[in-house]
């Protein structure tokens, strides 16, 4: 079963051409990068702002104006850290539609040597270049509305994150 799986995987990404296997690269980086900042978020970041909070609250000076401005860059620094991979994920998203159209273009310059080269009389010919180049332009946007999605869910977090932070960071 697996094996089949693998065998119709690999056959569908030769039908769309080699720029369907550059939109496959992107979806594996782009699901790496996703499951990475969820890690980040749930395992690594919350011990990370515990610390930064407890020597927050150890401080003798809490509300003068350079205690202030210290805060302002612990709370630019944890959200630094937890934006992390996201402008790429950000790239990478709007490059998925572009890849797809790249494909498209591809497919129908295939169409058109054909055409070129046998006339519009082989249907069979030409619909392998159409295929060509609808699949891309597919899977282009499969992979880009799912990123869509993660990156907005990681924005909301990040963000919801960021605020209740500082509003541990107590200034009195």
């Amino acid at each position: 079963m697996l094996n089949e799986t693998g065998i119709e995987i690999q056959r569908f990404l030769e039908t769309g051409g080699p720029v369907l296997w550059l939109i496959a690269f992107t979806a594996m980086i782009l699901g790496a990068l996703v499951i990475e900042r969820y890690w980040y978020l749930h395992i690594d970041a919350p011990a990370v702002m515990r610390t930064t909070v407890s020597q927050w609250q150890q401080r003798p000076d809490r509300h003068s104006w350079a205690a202030l401005r210290v805060r302002e860059t612990l709370i630019a620094r944890q959200e630094a850290r937890l934006l992390g991979s996201l402008p790429v994920i950000r790239v990478l998203v709007a490059l998925c539609p572009l890849f797809g159209l790249l494909g498209t273009v591809t497919g129908m310059m295939a169409v058109f040597d054909v055409i070129a080269v046998l006339g519009t009389g082989n249907v069979r010919a030409m619909a392998a270049g159409i295929s060509r180049a609808t699949m891309p332009t597919m899977a282009g946007m499969v992979v880009a509305l799912p990123g869509l999605y993660f990156r907005a869910a990681l924005q909301r977090e990040i963000r919801r994150r960021v605020d209740r932070f500082a509003d541990r960071l107590t200034i009195g």
